[in-house]
């Protein structure tokens, strides 16, 4: 299919828009980005400056430091090139954002990553119909279907306490944006025992809570010595924290992790984990096929991920579907 009148096309930066001449979550330095959300696979130091939704401001600063930013509310209308261009709420992160453009003629929607579960950490999904739809594939197989984010959350703290019954720490790891910040946030609306946090969950928490997000009240494991009394303690800490000294301080402790991807047993047997928690903040199967269709889009393109799947089973059903092979992460951002 020929490129020439496409709004998005791929280039070795990353997504660009000839029309507005910017690229959208570029990957390497560019003179003008458009931001989908803070994951570090999505925003990238070295560009000249950087356009984001307002809510992403905090995280941006906190990963780049002080970098040029333009931040827009959300639906506000921007003049770029030959083209406007908005912002709509993604539902990802706090201040993820699509990216809409329009040159009059068609309208283009790039999603950057999305989730349609309700999540009390950031502004729901808005549908923004449209002619072409970018869409994530990352959970994109019939197997990924999510449970209730509240029921999880019970079974979390189900699973602390049994942990306290046999004297052991619970640690669990999770993503230090957006992750671990909505598992919090579920959290505080059933209990009301603080929870540990590594220094890198720290961080992220502090924003989160400078922005208004209400969560179960925390405490920093550096605050508790270095050898703590640990037994029945909730703790949250990156995937990066496994197997380090940093978790010989709690002795005898459980180790779970909360993502998309223990929806799969085999994941849970190797990260050696032993309980996994299925909590995504990305879309699952029925999700992405209930998106593409409210968008209205007439072609769909697929990006990181399952893309093969996705494209087959919209190809079966007459939809004009293709893929752009870009840099990005798996769930949450390369680790992030």
């Amino acid at each position: 299919m020929s490129t020439c009148y496409d709004l998005v096309v791929l280039r070795p930066e990353g997504l660009y828009c000839p029309a507005g001449d910017f690229h959208i979550d570029p990957w390497r330095p560019v003179p003008r980005a458009v931001i989908t959300h803070g994951h570090s696979d999505h925003m990238r130091n070295g560009m000249g400056e950087y356009h984001c939704l307002h809510e992403s401001v905090p995280i941006l600063r906190w990963r780049l430091g002080e970098v040029a930013v333009h931040s827009h509310d959300a639906g506000a209308p921007l003049q770029m090139g030959k083209v406007r261009v908005s912002l709509h709420p993604a539902g990802h992160v706090l201040g993820s954002a699509q990216v809409r453009i329009d040159d009059g003629r068609q309208v283009w929607v790039a999603s950057g990553d999305y989730k349609r579960q309700p999540d009390p950490t950031c502004a729901p999904f808005e549908v923004v119909p449209c002619d072409t739809f970018i869409t994530e594939a990352t959970f994109a197989s019939p197997v990924f279907r999510w449970p209730d984010t509240a029921s999880v959350a019970a079974d979390i703290i189900q699973w602390r306490n049994e942990c306290a019954a046999r004297g052991e720490a619970a640690v669990l790891l999770c993503y230090a944006l957006g992750k671990a910040q909505r598992v919090l946030a579920e959290l505080g609306r059933l209990d009301d025992q603080p929870a540990w946090l590594h220094g890198a969950i720290a961080n992220g928490v502090a924003v989160y809570r400078e922005a208004g997000v209400p969560m179960l009240e925390t405490h920093t494991v550096a605050e508790q010595g270095r050898h703590p009394d640990a037994a029945g303690q909730l703790i949250l800490a990156p995937p990066s924290a496994a197997g380090t000294t940093w978790m010989r301080r709690f002795g005898r402790h459980q180790l779970g992790f909360a993502s998309g991807w223990m929806q799969l047993r085999g994941n849970r047997r190797r990260r050696n984990v032993d309980r996994g928690f299925v909590v995504s903040d990305h879309a699952d199967w029925p999700a992405l096929l209930q998106t593409i269709a409210q968008t209205g889009a007439r072609r769909i393109i697929a990006t990181h991920g399952n893309t093969d799947a996705l494209i087959r089973y919209l190809r079966e059903r007459d939809v004009a579907a293709e893929a752009f092979r870009t840099d990005y992460g798996d769930e949450d951002g390369s680790g992030q």
